[in-house]
């Protein structure tokens, strides 16, 4: 992870929703997607739908011609249930597994399309500081590839998830400046989230990232 930093790119919004996806459909037919995801509250088609939605959320901040700095496009989000993520975007339960991922799909094909087409100079508002089209499209890969990790968790398939090194290491360098720089970046991003240990550093309680882009 030492070196020159190599940028976020749109592809790697790509690569990671598509990694995501086909890891996914790995699950057994009869897996039961309203078990909790590993390590939240919510159940394992909630949290795809709470990723998708993100992603739908980034790709919208930076839609404006003149994007909003002092808060979020105003779309109504909303609760399904009490406890339950508060979304934009629902998949319609009666298109099961099959439709759920596809609208995990399009949602991230919308960020894609919108850091591939916005001017680096943009910035637009996020709680975490107002970014860039690259730092929005390192949240929504990071949104991507940790929960998933969740949602693996629940379904019992946590083996078959293992992000590539490389795009975990880009994520981190730009949106983590305080993470370790000598450990493996995918155990490293977990711990940078709150999901994991690393060697001699104590587990995180509480996190942030920090996407706010310079002029």
């Amino acid at each position: 992870m030492s070196g020159p930093r190599e940028p976020v790119t749109p592809a790697d919004v790509t690569h990671a929703v598509r990694l995501a996806v086909a890891t996914l459909r790995q699950a057994p037919p009869d897996a039961d997607w309203s078990v909790k995801a590993g390590g939240i509250e919510w159940d394992c088609w909630e949290t795809v739908e709470h990723l998708a939605d993100d992603l739908f959320a980034y790709a919208a901040q930076l839609g404006p011609e003149t994007p909003p700095l002092d808060g979020d496009v105003p779309f109504l989000w909303y609760h399904r249930r009490e406890g339950g993520p508060s979304n934009v975007t629902f998949a319609d339960r009666e298109s099961g597994v099959p439709g759920l991922l596809q609208v995990l799909e399009s949602c991230g094909a919308l960020l894609t399309g919108m850091v591939a087409t916005t001017a680096p100079t943009v910035r637009a508002h996020h709680a975490w500081g107002a970014s860039d089209p690259e730092g929005f499209a390192a949240m929504g890969i990071v949104e991507t590839l940790v929960h998933t990790y969740d949602i693996v968790g629940g379904l019992g398939i946590r083996d078959a998830w293992r992000p590539p090194a490389d795009l975990c290491a880009r994520v981190l360098h730009r949106l983590f400046p305080d993470a370790p720089t000598d450990t493996a970046p995918w155990p490293t991003l977990l711990w940078a989230t709150g999901r994991g240990e690393l060697p001699g550093r104590a587990r995180l309680t509480t996190w942030r990232w920090y996407g706010e882009a310079g002029d």
